[in-house]
């Protein structure tokens, strides 16, 4: 039987989070150039994609690009937005088909015009679909959206929109870039990294997280399948102990 006979689809996570990680290596691997990797990556990212509509998951968020990434070589960094481009123009019409609204969250006017264009006009035509939404992390950083998000409050307690008494982790996380996007119950990261590379830490508090030794490249639905069985078999106690559970 394989694992996605072994899911319960009553108990899904409702928003998955991926680091995918590993592209450069698995190329080099093969003798090929990084760059190779990435390209190889986008057909990962698109069973991914599929496997979450497959069981109904209903939040699937992957980091794309980093804010640390703009340190990498020149070449490497404009392959990857030529490659976000041409990605993001040929699967538009796939979203649609599948009813998955494309989403973005990070500092995305530190991106190339030609990527904001493109994303923005990929978002405003998937804007109605229901099925499943699919958030791009580019030029991402949670350090830097926690930030921006205490500019915000600090700004409306400063016009007095907003009192002292009132910042709470409700008002908080309201001006953070995942409003109306439910905290990820699962985070994946591929590779065999044990971190999670300053990636949505506020939002990931009580995520459960699930490392592989599996390059991104050669990451599969099945693979996804099995981190979700894995997750079912975890108890999520929130500071609770088993018999308040039970």
């Amino acid at each position: 039987m394989g694992f996605k006979e072994q899911i319960d689809l009553t108990r899904l996570p409702e928003h998955i989070a991926v680091i995918m990680d590993g592209n450069g290596r698995w190329a080099q691997n093969q003798g090929k150039f990084r760059n190779f990797g990435h390209e190889s990556g986008v057909v990962s990212v698109k069973d991914i994609v599929e496997g979450c509509v497959e069981i109904g998951i209903k939040y699937l968020t992957l980091y794309a690009f980093s804010t640390e990434n703009w340190n990498r070589p020149a070449d490497e960094v404009n392959a990857l937005m030529e490659l976000l481009v041409a990605t993001i123009n040929n699967e538009t019409e796939t979203l649609n088909k599948n009813n998955i609204r494309l989403n973005a969250i990070g500092d995305i006017a530190s991106l190339p015009q030609k990527c904001i264009d493109d994303l923005n006009s990929a978002m405003e035509k998937t804007a109605n679909n229901t099925h499943c939404t699919l958030t791009l992390a580019l030029s991402y950083s949670a350090k830097w959206e926690i930030i921006e998000a205490v500019k915000k409050m600090a700004q409306l307690v400063k016009d007095e929109k907003l009192a002292i008494e009132g910042i709470n982790e409700a008002s908080f996380s309201a001006q953070l870039t995942t409003l109306n996007i439910p905290d990820p119950e699962l985070m994946i990261r591929t590779s065999g990294e044990h971190r999670i590379s300053n990636f949505l830490l506020w939002q990931m508090a009580y995520s459960e997280l699930y490392f592989t030794d599996i390059l991104w490249p050669d990451f599969r639905k099945e693979d996804l399948f099995e981190a979700i069985v894995d997750y079912q078999k975890r108890e999520r106690r929130f500071g609770k102990i088993s018999e308040q559970l039970n």
